[in-house]
Formats: structure tokens, C-alpha cells, sequence
């Protein structure tokens, strides 16, 4: 990893409010995030103490690419131009079964190593063994999916696809689903109708509005259709398992 990756304001607002930080930080976001990011330094002359690289978003697709997971992102249908974004996990190493590696005579240590990385070996006898012969198939990564401020639109359903963790705008409840699509937002049965569609395993229902003083009503609306959801909280931490 080259640095540190931040998708939208406000991981890019709370990330500059760190006083101490040095480490590299990219951010993607629509275009216009450049300008954005320079009018607040020359406003309130604000100096970063680590070295800052934005990519502006013009369309969809892969925006990010590291060795264990990639990032895509996808329009969004909000009032100015928005992106929801997936996280995607690449595939893991298949389960390595020390039982055979035995049986095979094939000594512990940097040759079982390089069997589970997905190379061949040869043992001091000559013989080649292949991963396939001591690995299983390859076991699918994770994926995290985030809406960012949208409608309920096909494109986030296609990006959520088997997603493990939906994270979708539900800013107003469903009585109020007209001011919803006029403000560019969502409603948790609309959340809930993405989730389901797009056959993901959790939902968390996020950006909802300040008029609720409770949030209990917008879960109850969403478990109507989609019973795994859960309302984002403030530092909330949510475990994605890895998959067998």
C-alpha cells in the first residue's frame, strides 16, 4: 500500500483534523474535490503535516487497485454528483491440509509455505507437487459496500451484489419518502429493497436525520423487508468474517 485511501469529505475532513498524521493520504471523491480541498487551505490557511494526493472520480469503475482488495465505485443518484463505493477483498488461499502434505513426504517449513502461496515445489527426491495437491480452491474475499448520499438506484444494487456488508442512506422515514427523493435521499424500506436485491447478508441504515431522536422507527420500517440491519452509531465496529 502506497498510503492511506479516503473516499468522500468526511473521511477527508476528520483525517486533516489529525494534528500529528505524516503518513501519505489519497482521496477520491467527484470531480471538484481538488478546488474543494484547496479553497479550505487558502480560507482558513490550514498546513497539513503529511503529503495529500486527490483523484478525482469521472466515471465508474476501478479506482484504486492494491495487492488484497481493490475498490469500485459507482454513480449514485443524489442532487450533485455523488459515488458509492465497494470495497472487494481478492480471493484468499485456499485451506492448506497439513495431513496430506505428509503423506506426500513433503518436509514442514518454507516448502509448505510456498504450496500455500500457489507454487509448485520439488522435493529433495525430485518429485513435483503441485498446490492443487495439498490446497483447496481458492476462498472468495469480502466486500463492503457504502451508498454514500443517494436514491434507491439500480447502480448500487449491481455494485452491493452478494456484498457482506451494505452500508445505504436512509435519511428520513417512509412517510416522508417525497421529501426523500426531492432531497436526493432514501428511506429504510427503499435501504431495506436495495439489500434485498442485491442479495446482501447485513444491511446498516446511516445518514439519518437529526429531527429523530430515535432511530428506532427507521429500523422498524427496514426489518420489515430486510430483517439483518442495523443502525450506524458513532464508532461503531462492525465484525465482516472472513469466509471458509
Amino acid at each position: 500500500m502506497h498510503g492511506d485511501h479516503v473516499l468522500g469529505l468526511p473521511g477527508l475532513i476528520q483525517t486533516m483534523s489529525l494534528f500529528d498524521r505524516q503518513r501519505k493520504l489519497e482521496v477520491y471523491g467527484p470531480k471538484g474535490l481538488e478546488e474543494f480541498v484547496n479553497v479550505i487551505q487558502r480560507t482558513v490557511q490550514y498546513t497539513l503535516t503529511f503529503p495529500l494526493e486527490i483523484h478525482e472520480i469521472e466515471k465508474s469503475g476501478t479506482i484504486c487497485e492494491e495487492d488484497e482488495y481493490a475498490i469500485l465505485a459507482e454513480e449514485a443518484d443524489h442532487v450533485i454528483p455523488s459515488f458509492a463505493f465497494a470495497l472487494v477483498e481478492k480471493p484468499r488461499p485456499g485451506k492448506f491440509y497439513p495431513e496430506k502434505a505428509r503423506e506426500l513426504g513433503i518436509p514442514e517449513g518454507p516448502l509448505w509455505s510456498k504450496l500455500q502461496k500457489g507454487h509448485s515445489v520439488t522435493l529433495p527426491d525430485g518429485r513435483k507437487i503441485k498446490p492443487s495437491e495439498v490446497v483447496g480452491p481458492p476462498r472468495p474475499g469480502r466486500k463492503i459496500v457504502y451508498s454514500g448520499d443517494t436514491r434507491p438506484c439500480m447502480n448500487v444494487v449491481r455494485l452491493a451484489k452478494n456484498a457482506d456488508l451494505l452500508i445505504h442512506d436512509a435519511t428520513l422515514d417512509d412517510e416522508l419518502s417525497d421529501k426523500a427523493y426531492e432531497d436526493g435521499h432514501s428511506t429504510p424500506s427503499q435501504a431495506a429493497e436495495i439489500a434485498k436485491k442485491a442479495n446482501a447478508r447485513r444491511l446498516v441504515l446511516t445518514h439519518i436525520s437529526a429531527r429523530y431522536r430515535s432511530a428506532e422507527k427507521l429500523l422498524e420500517q427496514a426489518k420489515r423487508i430486510f430483517p439483518n440491519v442495523l443502525i450506524a452509531e458513532d464508532f461503531m465496529k462492525i465484525e465482516v468474517p472472513l469466509k471458509d
